[in-house]
């Protein structure tokens, strides 16, 4: 990897680590958070389903407005509404300001997700983009890793709160990354106005593009499998097999190691193999481990080292399938990349939401709703994906 490409994975992938943080780093402070408002799991995961939300309905917004006013611009709008978001939560009395907070933290969160892939697509073309689209990645899959850990030890010492303010001095990091260490991508002579009938015309044909709307969603729901994992894992890890914040932070590390390692052997495969063919068998591959987890653990073998693998396999799966459906999908978006950027965006975090809702009412508190609600995800996208990418690409063979 050229050190150019290096510097901007870094640079891109601090700036989209805030939305993850802000989802991972609460993660083994959410019982304590429930017991200390005096609240329900359902309500601690509705501070989930809100942040997504927020997250994926903003992302309309900062796509077309990126492809008017610069790349930039966006970026500090929505990592300031970010500060104000971690400021309420900071500060929340109660569950309803809690979930509140989270919801504007979404609406800031969105920009560092939709803005980094159009500078991509600003730059870079084909197994490049994927190159960088996968660098990116590596940067953010850190996250899992440490913001869990971060959070067990903040609360370990000190107080849930304090997680919160530490992210809203992430976001005062990231401005100032912002400003001093991101270029503009999108010259003034590129950019596009936001007019209406353009607007809808725009909308029109991406999402009448069966190409991209079937890579979209596959990679929306592989993302939904990780969300209902991210609003449920928390609590059947600490109640169900009795583990601490500290062990929970690396037990949810561990999930995410498989993500990150494939993900850097996408690019190499896709040049070698053909990225469809990729998505195809990473797909097959995802929904066979995640179903056979959810298959062994119905029938009694819950052990935490068969959940634990089983999310390994099918993480792994899907490092090859995220940064090579992102890529592919917007490939012929080029002179819309901000829009359709955002609209694949919001259909992610829509999936991501809607599965964490659907899952909600069967939640129990052991394994088994989880893993089968992740199962679900999977075999929707290995649908999609022989109903839709394995067609379009025989019909072009």
């Amino acid at each position: 990897m050229s050190g150019s490409i290096l510097r901007q994975a870094l640079v891109l992938g601090a700036l989209s680590s805030i939305g993850p943080f802000a989802i991972d780093m609460y993660l083994p402070a959410m019982d304590a958070i429930r017991v200390g408002l005096e609240t329900t799991v359902p309500a601690m995961q509705g501070t989930v389903i809100a942040y997504f939300i927020a997250f994926g309905l903003a992302q309309l917004v900062y796509g077309p407005w990126s492809d008017k006013a610069g790349r930039r611009v966006p970026l500090y709008a929505g990592l300031g509404i970010f500060l104000v978001g971690s400021l309420i939560c900071t500060f929340a009395p109660d569950i309803s300001t809690l979930i509140a907070g989270r919801f504007v933290q979404g609406l800031g969160g969105a920009a560092v997700m939709v803005v980094p892939r159009a500078i991509i697509r600003d730059r870079y073309r084909g197994h490049e983009a994927t190159r960088l689209m996968a660098a990116n990645m590596l940067v953010i899959s850190v996250v899992p890793l440490l913001a869990p850990l971060a959070g067990a030890m903040l609360i370990r010492f000190w107080d849930w709160r304090e997680i919160f303010g530490f992210l809203g001095l992430l976001s005062l990091g990231a401005l100032a990354l912002t400003r001093f260490a991101l270029p503009e991508t999108l010259p003034p002579e590129a950019r596009r106005g936001i007019k209406g009938a353009e607007l809808r015309r725009g909308l029109r044909r991406i999402l009448t593009h069966k190409s991209f709307l079937g890579l979209t969603l596959i990679g929306g729901f592989g993302m939904a499998s990780f969300f209902v994992f991210i609003a449920s894992a928390s609590f059947v890890y600490s109640s169900f097999y009795g583990l601490t914040p500290t062990q929970f932070s690396i037990a949810f590390a561990a999930n995410a190691i498989g993500f990150f390692a494939a993900s850097q052997f996408a690019a190499h495969l896709g040049m070698r193999f053909g990225a469809v063919r990729v998505v195809l068998t990473a797909v097959a591959g995802f929904a066979l481990a995640t179903t056979t987890t959810f298959l062994l653990v119905l029938s009694g073998l819950d052990a935490l080292p068969v959940v634990m693998i089983g999310l390994f396999c099918g993480n792994a799966c899907l490092g090859l399938v995220m940064p090579t459906t992102m890529v592919l999908a917007l490939d012929e978006q080029g002179d819309q990349a901000g829009l359709a950027s955002s609209v694949g965006g919001t259909l992610q975090m829509v999936a991501g939401g809607g599965m964490i809702a659907l899952s909600a009412p069967f939640f129990d508190g052991t394994p088994v709703p989880m893993l089968g609600a992740i199962a679900l995800c999977a075999i929707i996208a290995f649908i999609l994906s022989r109903v839709i990418v394995a067609r379009q690409a025989a019909a072009l063979a």
